[in-house]
């Protein structure tokens, strides 16, 4: 077969061919959630024949690039494409850290290329039970934006306003206060199947529980994912509600920080996200 390779900057017109490639991998995503992620975003395609083989992109955040949507059409697998693709991605958005979750296949070249493993990613899916409200729930709005996004800083050490700003538009995010602020906080919103519930930004598992609690209580029969870490203590939990673990992923990044903050993320609002 002739291939004849070309990098070249992922635009919107490469989306459909993209959407393919994610499909032919039985990847979730919809051209809705590709179209975020890209408006989100910046990164490379790989184009045979002026035909989209490969994608990479990199979310920056802040100091935090997270790179994501690292696709190889299975025709054009080792020959180090996927290398290619990522380094094209990375050199679009140069900062301090880069974040990925892999999977096992992906270890040795991402660990080549000087990323170290963080964690574990346990992702939970399934046919939602009917969960109850704790209580009533305060349904954040635009003008907790800047709110919001400083808690998830401090939890994360990324500057994702951009991120909260797409959730309060194609989503929910509920709320916990204290002392006439917010404190903790989760966002549902549509993705793939159905809805995904995260990210999650709290202080205790118990208050992390209490939050999903308030997005899901609406979705009763609902496909619903939830990406959690593996040491979040909410994997049990899901279970009881029919999300059953699916997955998942390592963590990783190329300047792991001590996480020594008395609040940090239960879960991720994609695993391409963070």
């Amino acid at each position: 077969m002739s291939v004849t390779l070309s990098l070249a900057p992922f635009a919107p017109e490469h989306l459909p061919g993209a959407l393919a490639l994610s499909q032919a991998e039985s990847w979730p995503h919809r051209p809705e959630d590709w179209a975020l992620l890209l408006s989100l975003s910046h990164g490379v395609v790989a184009l045979n024949d002026g035909q989209v083989a490969g994608t990479a992109l990199v979310t920056r955040f802040g100091d935090v690039g997270l790179v994501n949507m690292i696709i190889v059409g299975a025709a054009l697998r080792g020959r180090g494409l996927g290398r290619k693709l990522v380094e094209g991605a990375m050199a679009t958005a140069p900062v301090p850290e880069y974040r990925l979750v892999a999977t096992e296949a992906g270890l040795p070249l991402y660990r080549k290329m000087g990323f170290v493993p963080t964690g574990q990613i346990a992702q939970h899916q399934g046919i939602l039970a009917p969960v109850a409200r704790p209580g009533d729930v305060a349904w954040a709005g635009a003008e907790d934006a800047p709110a919001l996004a400083a808690l998830d800083r401090l939890a994360t050490g990324m500057d994702r306003r951009p991120l909260i700003d797409a959730l309060l538009q194609h989503g929910r995010i509920a709320t916990r206060h204290q002392g006439g602020r917010i404190t903790a906080w989760a966002a549902i919103r549509p993705f793939g199947r159905g809805l995904v519930a995260g990210p999650v930004i709290a202080p205790d598992a118990d208050t992390a529980k209490g939050l999903l609690a308030d997005v899901m209580a609406d979705h009763p029969g609902a496909f619903l994912r939830v990406d959690t870490q593996a040491d979040s203590g909410l994997s049990p939990w899901l279970e009881t509600l029919n999300l059953k673990r699916a997955g998942g992923g390592i963590a990783m990044s190329t300047a792991p920080r001590d996480d020594a903050e008395p609040i940090r993320s239960f879960a991720l609002a994609a695993q391409a996200l963070g």
